[in-house]
């Protein structure tokens, strides 16, 4: 909390980091709060298995310091590796997080749109959800590894693999 709100900082939680945001709160309420069962979640891929492969998201809100270096409708070919990554909430948190542009990142089918089909979202999260953020967006928790970028990395899959976000994060202290 400290962090948060005396010294203006960011938290980005990536695959399991999420997980941590999200089971303390920090996303999608932006503190620590008590969890119960009308809280949002990430729980098993409706796939019950692990996934590791390249997902398109599509960047969905720019509300984030995290998102300085992004537009709405941006789409990256990100690494995803986990077996417990879908999204899950209420239907009125999903109201929430759309209203509140809480919903930074979703996974697409190759042209760009939220997808629920297995082929492209990976988990099944509803919405199609890959990662949100805090009410102020200096929280961002979300599943793909956006940190195995490089020049090297995943040269024979098309598209674009590299999303700004450290850059962003970076731009934000300056």
């Amino acid at each position: 909390h400290d962090l948060l709100k005396q010294r203006d900082g960011l938290i980005l939680g990536i695959c399991n980091g999420f997980q941590a945001l999200i089971k303390l709160g920090l996303v999608p309420y932006g503190e620590i709060v008590p969890m119960d069962e009308t809280c949002p979640t990430l729980t098993y891929n409706l796939i019950g298995r692990h996934q590791s492969r390249y997902v398109t998201t599509r960047i969905a809100s720019v509300k984030s310091p995290w998102m300085m270096h992004c537009h709405v409708g941006d789409l990256h070919n990100i690494p995803v590796s986990h077996g417990e990554g879908r999204f899950v909430a209420t239907g009125e948190m999903l109201h929430k997080l759309v209203e509140g542009g809480q919903i930074a990142t979703q996974y697409t089918d190759l042209l760009g749109n939220p997808s629920m089909d297995i082929r492209y979202n990976p988990n099944g999260s509803m919405l199609a959800i890959e990662g949100i953020t805090s009410p102020d967006g200096r929280v961002f928790g979300k599943m793909g590894h956006s940190e195995r970028y490089g020049d090297f990395v995943g040269r024979n899959i098309p598209g674009d693999k590299h999303q700004p976000l450290f850059e962003s994060g970076a731009e934000y202290f300056r």
